[in-house]
């Protein structure tokens, strides 16, 4: 691991008008992240950790301040830019793995390819790859409802290393597991970090995921904070 910043996120406040108050949802903000880091986000609901991921990923864009993901400064990007930006750089992983119910496994973790210039037999090849690095290759052909929560979220996370993106950003991805299946699912993200040196976000309540990772960050009230772990036990 590397001590050079992927993530750079420089006075970034996130706010929303309703009427005319205004809501603030985060606050000033400066957070570096490391190329190759595991970062895990705690807080409790509310505190803005999933509004920070979504800006980081180019989901939302914020009210003031700037984001840069590598060389790219992604707060100053169009919806277009930002969209295309999004499907080579940064892979998704979610509570709910959003698999289509009609697609095999196979067919579901190709989904982002397609929207990439590749032939057919070099979407093939990444697609077996990303499937064997999650231990699935024997499963590319089963639909989603024939595979248990944990093999579910394997192709989520299959999918969201297909492209080999620059970010992994994984949303509360053990919430819908049992303690087994979550086990093996922070086991399988820390090996993809440390064998493919991913950089990992990830939002959590769960203070046993947060502490897999390298690092964990707590927002309050829309502002980072450092958190002895008795803390971080309340706020999740």
């Amino acid at each position: 691991m590397t001590s050079k910043p992927i993530v750079r996120v420089s006075h970034v406040s996130r706010y929303f008008k309703r009427g005319a108050e205004r809501v603030n949802v985060l606050n000033d903000l400066d957070l570096d992240v490391p190329e190759g880091q595991f970062l895990a986000l705690m807080g409790p609901s509310g505190s803005g950790k999933t509004t920070l991921l979504n800006l980081i990923a180019g989901l939302d864009t914020p009210s003031e301040g700037e984001i840069w993901v590598g060389d790219r400064c992604v707060s100053t990007m169009n919806e277009s830019q930002l969209a295309r930006w999004r499907n080579e750089h940064v892979g998704f992983v979610f509570q709910f793995y959003h698999l289509l119910p009609v697609l095999s496994a196979f067919e579901n973790v190709e989904l982002p390819l397609l929207l990439l210039p590749l032939s057919a037999r070099k979407r093939r090849e990444q697609v077996m790859t990303a499937l064997e690095l999650v231990g699935l290759n024997d499963r590319n052909s089963h639909l989603p409802s024939q595979l248990s929560g944990g093999q579910q979220q394997r192709v989520g996370i299959a999918r969201a290393i297909v492209t080999d993106p620059t970010l992994i950003v994984a949303d509360e991805p053990t919430g819908d597991l049992d303690a087994k299946s979550a086990h093996e699912i922070l086991d399988l993200l820390g090996t993809l970090q440390r064998s493919l040196n991913k950089t990992i976000l990830m939002v959590t309540h769960d203070l046993r995921a947060a502490r897999r990772a390298d690092r964990i960050q707590h927002l309050d009230k829309g502002r980072l904070v450092d958190q002895p772990d008795e803390e971080l036990y309340e706020a999740g």
